[in-house]
């Protein structure tokens, strides 16, 4: 049987730390994860070169025979996601799917508030799509949304700098900031696959009883979720459980800074758009 693996992209790493609670969920399945980290980030970009460099991940994973596709960045699934579902997958592979890690969230995050007040922590390009706070409003209309843009977690995360004072001087700053904006949130989402492994120093400065979510593990379970509810999609997903790691960027740099994100070691082989 021809192999079919889940195919999951992202612009750098971060999406190593949802694959890892894939495989924690669904670790029979095929998956094939590719980083676009020689031209990332994409936060800074525009929204035509965004939708450009994603739309080229997903058909070159399409080409190594994934039939779904989760793109495991919120820069992407903000900015290009819609675009890819409604014009491109027409056009190019209507019996494939792309998903992305944004509505996963959106679709839960209100049953984890008492208070009703939601913070998100994300990257200035999420935090200006205003993509969590549009989604949410669709599930949770009664919902108060306070959003920090955090320019410098993703750096410090890759930059192998998250254990550092750096690191405590930043994200003190960035959670007493969304705090400060308002002190009735209870729930704050990390809108950023980097952020898990700032988890500890955030649960620190964050006051007491305010929750802290992380997307990985909320994908992963809403990946079982619509695998069971496509028949379609599942049947046509490999159990082999192989995995398989593509980079636009050197396999010794990825593969260095690919194993933080992921927790094991990672072997990974070249790759090119065309």
């Amino acid at each position: 049987m021809k192999k079919r693996p889940i195919g999951i992209f992202d612009s750098g790493f971060g999406g190593l730390t949802v694959l890892r609670e894939i495989v924690k969920v669904l670790p029979q399945y095929d998956l094939l994860y590719l980083g676009d980290n020689a031209r990332s980030p994409y936060g800074n970009r525009s929204f035509e070169i965004i939708h450009k460099y994603t739309l080229e991940a997903v058909q070159w994973l399409f080409k190594k025979n994934c039939h779904l596709v989760i793109i495991a960045c919120n820069t992407a699934s903000a900015k290009a996601l819609r675009t890819i579902q409604q014009r491109d997958l027409p056009r190019l592979a209507k019996n494939r799917r792309v998903l992305g890690i944004i509505r996963p969230v959106t679709e839960i995050i209100g049953n984890e508030s008492s208070s009703r007040h939601i913070g998100i922590l994300g990257t200035s390009g999420t935090v200006a799509s205003n993509s969590y706070v549009i989604e949410i409003n669709k599930f949770f209309p009664d919902l108060s949304i306070t959003q920090e843009a955090c320019p410098m977690f993703v750096p410090i995360v890759e930059n192998n700098e998250f254990n550092s004072p750096g690191a405590d001087y930043f994200v003190e700053k960035h959670v007493k900031e969304i705090m400060k904006n308002d002190p009735a949130i209870d729930t704050l989402v990390l809108g950023c696959t980097h952020y898990p492994l700032l988890v500890d120093k955030i649960s620190k400065i964050l006051p007491k009883g305010v929750k802290l979510i992380s997307q990985g593990a909320i994908v992963a379970r809403g990946l079982a979720d619509y695998l069971q509810r496509h028949p379609e999609i599942d049947h046509v997903c490999t159990k082999n459980e192989g995995r398989e790691f593509f980079s636009t960027e050197t396999c010794d740099t990825f593969d260095r800074l690919a194993a933080i994100f992921y927790g094991s070691a990672v072997h990974s082989t070249h790759v090119e758009f065309a």
